[in-house]
């Protein structure tokens, strides 16, 4: 099934509204990755508990979406990103004056998820993940595994704007962009929650902050990557024993860095991005020395736009 284009938009408005107690105040558009979304969420409303004169738009867009839509063109000054920006992302940037600079935030343990009643399968091999999500894929269980149900594969998954696509698409099957057609994509990770809750035949995949928050719901699958069978973890995640780890990043216009809410909040987010706010979501908090780095660099390119 073909995927909605439309973005999903939260605006969280100061608290205080006017200026805030501080003097700070403005606004600020972050676009892109819904993995990364409910990060900068948290960063944004933490933030504005001490600068309730800023204002965050945060549009749920899809990395490639926020790049190309958003960020790029210069509508928005962050960007979160589930993988690298491209070379075409980039040059589109170049094309609108938009410099984007990167920043690792966290990392991910992409989850793969199945009904709670699926007591057929706990883990499944990455070969066997090829086998289901590559073009013209598998149609039902028992075409993978001779001893699994004889019944169709309902399947859920990231839309092609989203870097948990074109992450998942290139580990499992080889090529960003390498993915069966006929599933339901969508931008929305708690669609993909209900459609696998919903279906005892289903399986799904995205960012472990949702599973973590839907463990209830449905069932994560151990990944074999030939080395043994390992669950998604933030442990699992943070020493690589679980294979589907991967960074997390937000991107931002050096330009805005004039700004002095984007920087504030920018210097706020990166600060905050090795503490337990980025673990209670669901995520591996940045090491000191990455979180280190982010800040000089950060820095680094405010006093270069200010000079």
């Amino acid at each position: 099934m073909a995927a909605s284009g439309a973005a999903t938009a939260t605006a969280l408005a100061g608290c205080g509204g006017g200026g805030g107690g501080d003097g700070l105040s403005g606004s600020l558009t972050i676009s892109g990755s819904s993995t990364v979304h409910p990060v900068s969420a948290a960063m944004a409303e933490e933030f504005q508990r001490e600068h309730s004169g800023v204002d965050i738009s945060l549009n749920k867009t899809g990395t490639g979406g926020g790049f190309s839509k958003q960020f790029c063109p210069g509508d928005s000054v962050i960007n979160g990103a589930s993988r690298p920006i491209t070379e075409d992302e980039q040059q589109t940037c170049s094309e609108n004056g938009v410099e984007p600079l990167e920043f690792q935030i966290a990392k991910d343990a992409v989850t793969v998820v199945v009904n709670p009643q699926a007591d057929w399968v706990d883990c499944i091999t990455v070969d066997e993940l090829n086998q289901i999500w590559q073009p013209d894929g598998a149609q039902r269980w028992s075409d993978v595994r001779d001893d699994w149900p004889d019944e169709e594969i309902q399947l859920y998954g990231a839309a092609s704007t989203s870097g948990t696509f074109d992450w998942f698409s290139e580990y499992v099957n080889g090529e960003s962009g390498r993915h069966r057609s006929d599933y339901e994509a969508t931008e929305n990770d708690n669609r993909i929650v209900q459609g696998v809750e919903g279906d005892e035949y289903a399986m799904g995949y995205f960012g472990f902050s949702y599973y973590a928050e839907n463990q209830d719901r449905v069932k994560a699958l151990q990944i074999d990557d030939g080395s043994g069978c390992a669950e998604p973890s933030l442990e699992n995640a943070k020493d690589g024993t679980y294979p589907m780890a991967r960074p997390l990043f937000i991107y931002a216009a050096k330009n805005a860095l004039e700004r002095e809410p984007v920087s504030e909040f920018l210097r706020f987010y990166l600060e905050q991005s090795s503490s337990e706010l980025v673990s209670d979501i669901g995520y591996v908090p940045s090491s000191e020395e990455q979180r280190d780095e982010s800040l000089d660099k950060l820095e680094s390119n405010i006093e270069d736009v200010s000079s």
